[in-house]
């Protein structure tokens, strides 16, 4: 059976938050859209969450994602940032969980990992590899857009074995389920 499918890319983010939606069908992945959510000019926290919701709950109502992924926490120094961070990803899963559609974290290294193949890249470097990959012509002006298309991307190399799956598809009981023939009884 061919794989096809559609994987939304969220790059959380409180005052932009960059998505990107790519088709995988086969070994063919395409470009369908990437771009951003300003968030810049609401007053306050609460108008910037319920601004996340609405756009992200009209993108999957607009392109029917069959599986979300967004970046993980990352732990900074500023704790205030941070709390605003995870309450802005709890709202985009929300809007995800919704419309049942079921979504995957991935650390940010991981991903830039992924798409270069250095963990420590920039978002320039991430942005250039996946103009290569994907072969659109005009970089967005914010990179944000380019994150999110890269945590889409991540999410499709990685077969959807992210932060949540990992001790599921790790460890020695999926492995001898997973691997009858490798297995002695």
């Amino acid at each position: 059976m061919v794989e096809d499918k559609i994987i939304l890319g969220i790059d959380p983010g409180t005052t932009i938050m960059g998505y990107g939606i790519i088709h995988v069908k086969g070994k063919k992945v395409t470009l369908v859209a990437f771009g951003i959510i300003e968030l810049k000019k609401l007053a306050t926290h609460p108008d910037k969450l319920k601004r996340i919701f609405d756009r992200l709950d009209g993108l999957i109502k607009e392109f029917k994602p069959d599986e979300m992924a967004i970046e993980a926490p990352f732990f900074g120094k500023n704790v205030q940032s941070m709390l605003k961070l995870g309450r802005a990803q709890g709202v985009a899963i929300a809007a995800s969980l919704l419309h049942n559609v079921p979504f995957e974290e991935y650390s940010p290294r991981r991903i830039k990992q992924a798409i270069t193949g250095s963990g420590a890249a920039s978002k320039e470097q991430v942005a250039k590899m996946l103009q290569n990959i994907l072969k659109f012509e005009e970089m967005p002006k914010h990179l944000d857009a380019t994150d999110g298309l890269a945590v889409a991307l991540c999410h499709h190399y990685s077969k959807g074995i992210g932060e949540h799956n990992k001790s599921k598809s790790s460890d020695w009981s999926s492995f001898v389920k997973n691997n009858p023939s490798r297995s002695k009884s």
